[in-house]
């Protein structure tokens, strides 16, 4: 099994790293009840974001209690730290800077290069969305693309393991010009980072962000790219003015026929296999975006759903064998139950067959 990432990070020998190049920045540093205060009773028990705030507390307690003071010093390490220790030094900032915008702002632009700022400049935000957009705006333009991209990826009006930002989410208004300074930006981390903050607001408002992508598209190869990765939770709603920007058109002259199933019942563990044929009745190719959704048996008569895709692309008209494997093996992200499962073929957004079938207990599982 992987190890986990609390295990693989904050372990004893990078804090000491850690505290080794504090004291050459700051020798009255005292490492010794700085290793003592990290490495505490609750210290194994904890999770990546615990151990990660763990440290920055720590380094208050034994750093200059002048906040300048202390910033300095971490500007002064940071470039020789890396890995998720070095976002203690933004989370020193989110933790203690929010009283000084002039030197915290700059701070988290300069530590983004060596770890990344995108969680702590959202208190920022919240506290003062006009104010902490100008520092973003300015951003969009730098030379690093580590800042470029924090100017996207810190504003996400929902960001993974951040805090919330619940007034972008309801206004997303002040947020579009930095995607519009950063769209054909020529780093693929940056356009990644456009890219989820617009399937973001899609959630939202979707009319939205099909304004702005029908606007973008057509015209640059990276924008494109982004567009396309915009609308993603889009095209796998079947929303139709996201298909028809792509060239999905209504598929009135396409048929999926003879869904055949591999087992009508399978173990835990164990994969199932569907096999169809997808007819095209044109006189000439067309786009076609093919998927399947597998709806999961979950306990107590619940279902969930989720969307996968196959195939995108032009077929030519007549007839297409399409096969596929699915696997039932339990993964951190997801965990199977016994029960009735149901697989659905979806074509330009469109339900066209259906099939059940039995997933059990795995042979592990079973007396």
């Amino acid at each position: 099994m992987p190890e986990k990432l609390k295990d693989l990070f904050f372990t004893t020998s990078s804090i000491a790293e850690l505290r080794e190049a504090i004291a050459q920045a700051y020798p009255a540093f005292d490492k010794e009840r700085f290793m003592a205060l990290v490495l505490d009773a609750t210290w194994e028990d904890k999770e990546l974001k615990q151990k990660m705030r763990h440290v920055t507390e720590c380094l208050h307690e034994t750093l200059p209690a002048d906040y300048p003071e202390a910033l300095e010093i971490l500007k002064q390490v940071a470039p020789s730290a890396s890995g998720f220790e070095a976002m203690c030094f933004p989370d020193y900032v989110e933790c203690y800077g929010t009283d000084h915008w002039d030197l915290s702002l700059p701070a988290l632009a300069f530590f983004t290069r060596f770890s990344s700022s995108e969680f702590a400049i959202r208190p920022f935000l919240a506290q003062d969305p006009e104010r902490a957009m100008e520092y973003l705006y300015t951003w969009a333009e730098d030379d690093n693309h580590h800042v470029r991209r924090l100017a996207s990826e810190g504003c996400r009006p929902s960001l993974p393991w951040a805090m919330a930002l619940p007034h972008f989410k309801k206004d997303p208004s002040l947020i579009l010009p930095v995607l519009e300074k950063l769209k054909r930006d020529e780093s693929e981390f940056v356009r990644k980072s456009v890219a989820n903050n617009l399937n973001g607001i899609s959630k939202d408002h979707p009319d939205l962000v099909l304004d702005i992508c029908e606007r973008w598209h057509g015209h640059n190869s990276n924008t494109d790219w982004i567009v396309k990765h915009a609308c993603r939770t889009m095209l796998k709603a079947g929303n139709k003015r996201a298909m028809r920007l792509f060239g999905f058109a209504e598929p009135k002259h396409i048929r999926v026929v003879n869904l055949t199933l591999g087992q009508q019942a399978l173990p835990i563990g164990d994969e199932q296999t569907f096999t169809f044929k997808l007819t095209v009745d044109t006189d000439e190719a067309c786009q076609v975006r093919l998927e399947y959704v597998m709806h999961f048996a979950r306990p107590k008569g619940k279902v969930s759903r989720k969307v996968f895709q196959l195939r995108e692309g032009s077929f030519e008209p007549g007839h297409h064998t399409i096969s596929k494997r699915h696997s039932f093996v339990d993964q951190s992200t997801r965990k199977h139950f016994p029960g009735q499962h149901r697989i659905a073929i979806i074509v330009n957004g469109v339900e066209m067959a259906e099939a059940n079938f039995q997933l059990t207990e795995s042979e592990g599982d079973r007396p």
